[in-house]
């Protein structure tokens, strides 16, 4: 049986994912940090889905975590919002954006990989539009991570959506949610138009739908290198909520 260890996992995607991989015969080991308020709340849903909870801190103890576990996959769906990181670094002291968070965990984890001589495929929920050399900080971090990792000699699969919504999301983001309803209305016209390629790569994916086509896309190829956009992610997600 194969391990998947997974960062983020309870994140809207993270969430759809910790308890899917257990139904498709894998190993299923969440992170969740250590001081998290809802640890055991976390760990008795994951629990019952069929995975286990981590609860390693981030930092040198990471890189021990993955020599014990020796996951052949990781995934890393870090991210956080201008609002959390501004509640978070109240609540903490610890500076909790773009940087710290989105890039310098996941960047993290990836040394921790390096560093405990494991080889797994290490599948990156980025963005479209991620680039090194963007102005927006949200796209710059995700840009200069990939790079990292095309650099890093792992297998990868970079996983590049638009936005990700949908009615079974917690955490309510308004603003983002009236954004999607709004570009997935114009790109049923653009579809109607004959221009259903540009739909699927821009319209909007459930958190279940990604997780789904995730799983489907790093589970098939394990020592594959890819960059995969919402398109890919919708025809492997096929049949599951797409």
């Amino acid at each position: 049986m194969v391990t998947a260890f997974i960062v983020g996992a309870t994140g809207y995607t993270g969430r759809h994912l910790t308890e899917r991989l257990p139904r498709e015969g894998v190993r299923t080991v969440a992170h969740v940090r250590p001081d998290s308020p809802a640890l055991g709340a976390w760990r008795a849903r994951f629990t019952a889905a069929g995975a286990t909870v981590d609860a390693t801190p981030w930092d040198d103890d990471m890189a021990r975590t993955m020599a014990r576990l020796r996951p052949e996959f990781v995934f890393a769906l870090l991210g956080t919002t201008r609002s959390r990181a501004a509640r978070d670094e109240r609540a903490t002291g610890r500076a909790a954006g773009y940087e710290a968070v989105d890039y310098g965990l996941t960047a993290l984890l990836l040394k921790a990989v390096r560093t405990a001589g494991v080889r797994p495929r290490f599948v990156y929920l980025s963005s479209l539009g991620a680039s090194a050399t963007s102005r927006n900080p949200y796209l710059e971090v995700r840009g200069r991570f990939e790079g990292e990792l095309k650099a890093s000699g792992l297998p990868y699969l970079i996983v590049q959506p638009s936005f990700i919504s949908g009615s079974d999301r917690d955490e309510r983001r308004f603003g983002e949610r009236a954004a999607s309803l709004a570009t997935d209305g114009l790109l049923r016209l653009v579809a109607f138009a004959g221009g259903g390629a540009l739909r699927d790569r821009w319209a909007t994916l459930s958190g279940r739908a990604l997780a789904a086509g995730m799983a489907r896309l790093a589970l098939g190829h394990p020592d594959g290198r890819a960059v995969a956009d919402a398109a890919d992610i919708r025809r492997a997600a096929r049949g599951d909520d797409a």
